[in-house]
């Protein structure tokens, strides 16, 4: 930009920046690697982050059912077409059940859903050929690969498969051929198959939809819709559905089955404050690294061709010009080093993702990151933002030189500044003459110092971090036998339903094995309570009572129960006339004191299956991991025998149990294989399983923190190796004279 009345001087600014550029060929070297390395460091971040959101999501969604803001279900093909026509609806998908059930022998543990989707629904239920094509021909299907494993069908585009299918009460099998597939995603714990348009159409005579006469959704049509934004998903839905000439209350003749995904119930998303605070730290610390060398680097070099620059204002150039010359030279480096680091921090951040997700409720197999644009733009703004604050100071120093203050310069000006003090000298001279030089610019040592130390700072806290995880603790608040054994919708998922329920099969298989011990069961289900003293301040249901769980202990779990007050009584448990409740803690072992919601002798009324019966609270037990899969606010705790004679409920959910000394080995390979091979559902947990988590956890913080703090190291070397390289070129004539004066030219 020119001023008025001043002279164009773009032309010259720019040739004298570049002549200087190339002359400075290795400051440019360090300055370029600096911005690769702090570009990388942001980049990273900002994948991290921007995977582990769009990872846990896309899981989430998954695990639901799918994607899309609202559903609505059991339609027909006149509702259909009235509710897509609505011009609130950005998109829709069609969606069609096309079997009661499949019967097929090997899916008796794995329930498979017959379904046809359009490409809208295949995005929505995240289901995508990854070998293969969509089904197109009568007779073709996809599935998902543990469905294909199970029917022993082979991967291979072509193989026949035959689906033993019921279909409004009426038995039939039909023949298809295998066009495609996609991997099982983990946690999904039905099987999906996918036939085609022509299927369907072929078949319309038996997809009649007959939901409103006897409640069959075989030939329903479910809508998975989307709307423009998330802003107001649940007020959108009801003017569709109303526009439409339809209603959501049951009683209604025109009622319509519809619903918002709950994970868009909320549109208010925040981000928890501490996540916000250590973003923040990351990032200042980030910033900081880079501001450290790149700070440093820039007034070395101002320092060094402050004569030039003095030269420069002696013949007119103003402060603005030489701004423009150094302003230059810092964006032509920016605009080589910023790119590689954008480039290499994605990667970086990429294959660390998988890692990251390990550590959370999800398997690593939902880690996905794409090349996001606001990534880069993002981690190009900080890195840009981080060069700017670097070169202000040294820039300014330039432009406010005067010509006689740059040629009186010298690099040893920096050392003594007023008075000389009087120093008794004693010592090696190799090492006073080191000190003495150390001191001769104390800003830049003590900044050369500080970059060096961040990478030590970081190594010491990630190793600290690590190490503060302690595997016994983490063992006794998850587990309290050896194995516990489950379903995987349970043991991982948390899901405690009758559809949940362990095997007795298993149970057998695992008494029959050799080093087997002793073990018990655990029995659970939904339930809810009432009580004039509880504590408790959510999960409240309309009539008055709060949603809770009741578990049911053989006499050996019940045994090993941690109290926190009042007694373990037997026999007054036996009676049927007391109740456990539960002290929720945590994995690390903290007592939540909030989930205290009676005091010992305080009445509660349960009722579970529409029974109701009184209960007084005899002690208070730890409610955590080992015992507890689902915390709703509360939980009660009854011996067995008890709980299934108030329930009716006869279902296991889980059975714990130990083995003899040395055959720990032994039981862990035949769980192993039998989950794999004999009951796919089936799952378990052991002490060696949570120690290998806990293993885990401190081999991600190491590998990621050590990433980071290794890269900061790298910055700090480059720092280091900056000073000493300039130093020594600058300083030769004082090494001369060194020399000249008889001292050791190797010891300077």
């Amino acid at each position: 930009m020119t001023w008025p009345f001043e002279n164009d001087t773009s032309f010259i600014e720019k040739k004298i920046a570049s002549r200087s550029f190339l002359r400075d060929r290795m400051r440019n070297l360090f300055v370029v690697t600096a911005i690769i390395l702090t570009t990388v460091l942001f980049t990273g971040l900002f994948t991290l982050g921007a995977g582990i959101t769009a990872s846990t999501q896309r899981a989430n969604y998954i695990l639901s059912g799918g994607d899309g803001h609202a559903r609505i279900i059991d339609m027909n093909d006149s509702e259909y077409a009235t509710i897509s026509s609505h011009p609130l609806i950005r998109e829709i998908a069609y969606c069609r059940k096309l079997a009661d059930s499949v019967d097929n022998g090997q899916l008796s543990k794995r329930e498979t859903l017959f379904w046809y989707y359009d490409d809208v629904g295949m995005k929505y239920q995240f289901i995508e050929p990854t070998v293969g094509h969509k089904p197109v021909a009568e007779n073709e299907v996809i599935a998902d690969t543990t469905t294909l494993e199970l029917l022993g069908v082979p991967e291979k585009v072509g193989a026949e498969l035959s689906l033993e299918l019921t279909i409004h009460g009426q038995k039939v099998t039909r023949n298809f051929i295998l066009s495609g597939w996609w991997n099982s995603y983990p946690g999904v714990q039905y099987g999906t198959i996918v036939t085609s348009r022509a299927y369907m159409d072929a078949h319309e005579d038996e997809l009649v939809n007959t939901f409103s006469q006897d409640h069959n959704d075989t030939g329903t049509i479910t809508g998975i819709i989307k709307f423009e934004n998330t802003k107001n998903v649940e007020r959108d839905l009801a003017t569709v559905i109303a526009d439409s000439g339809y209603s959501s209350d049951t009683e209604a003749p025109n009622y319509i089955n519809a619903g918002v995904n709950p994970l868009y119930l909320s549109s208010e998303k925040s981000t928890g404050t501490g996540t916000i605070l250590a973003l923040i730290c990351i990032l200042a610390a980030f910033l900081l690294t880079g501001y450290l060398i790149i700070y440093n680097i820039f007034q070395i070099s101002v320092l060094r061709d402050l004569h030039f620059y003095g030269l420069l204002k002696t013949i007119g150039t103003t402060d603005r010009q030489i701004r423009s010359i150094l302003s230059r030279q810092a964006w032509i480096l920016s605009l080589i080093g910023i790119p590689i680091g954008l480039g290499g921090g994605f990667f970086i951040g990429k294959a660390l993702l998988p890692l990251l997700i390990e550590q959370t409720s999800f398997s690593a197999a939902y880690a996905t990151v794409s090349p996001n644009p606001l990534i880069f733009v993002a981690a190009a703004l900080f890195a840009l933002l981080t060069v700017k604050i670097s070169i202000r100071k040294p820039v300014k120093m330039a432009a406010k030189v005067s010509p006689i203050e740059a040629l009186r310069y010298t690099d040893s000006d920096t050392a003594m500044k007023g008075k000389r003090k009087k120093r008794i000298r004693s010592g090696n001279l190799q090492k006073r003459m080191a000190w003495e030089n150390l001191g001769r610019d104390k800003k830049r040592t003590i900044l050369v110092i500080l970059s060096l130390s961040l990478s030590i700072i970081l190594t010491n806290t990630v190793f600290n971090f690590s190490n503060s995880v302690d595997p016994e603790n983490a063992i006794q608040n998850m587990i309290n036998f050896d194995f516990c054994i489950g379903q995987s919708s349970l043991l991982d998922y948390y899901r405690v339903s009758e559809e949940s329920a362990l095997s007795q099969s298993f149970i057998q298989a695992v008494e029959q094995q050799d080093g087997f011990d002793y073990g018990g069961c655990e029995y659970g289900c939904k339930s809810s309570y009432k009580s004039e003293t509880t504590k408790q301040a959510y999960n409240q249901q309309e009539d008055g009572s709060f949603s809770t769980y009741l578990y049911g202990l053989d006499p050996l779990l019940l045994s090993r129960v941690q109290v926190v007050d009042g007694e373990l009584n037997m026999e007054k448990l036996a009676s049927g006339n007391y109740i456990l409740e539960g002290a929720y803690v945590g994995t690390r072992g903290e007592l939540d004191e909030s989930s205290l919601n009676h005091s010992v002798g305080d009445q509660v009324q349960v009722s579970c299956n529409g029974i109701v019966r009184d209960f007084t609270v005899l002690a208070h037990v730890v409610a955590n991991e080992a015992n507890t899969y689902d915390w709703v606010g509360s939980c009660f705790f009854l011996p067995s025998e008890v709980y299934e004679d108030f329930t009716c409920n006869h279902y296991v959910m889980s059975y714990s149990f130990d083995v003899s000394q040395g055959k720990g080995p032994e039981m862990d390979a035949f769980l192993d294989e039998y989950t794999k091979n004999v009951e796919p559902t089936m799952t378990y947990k052991s002490k060696s399983t949570i120690m290998a988590g806990v293993t885990d956890i401190q081999n991600m913080v190491v590998s990621i923190g050590g990433t980071m703090a290794f890269i900061i190291g790298l910055i700090g070397i480059l720092n280091f190796a900056n000073t000493m390289l300039t130093s020594i070129f600058t300083r030769r004539m004082w090494r001369l004279w060194c020399c000249y004066k008889g001292r050791i030219c190797r010891n300077p």
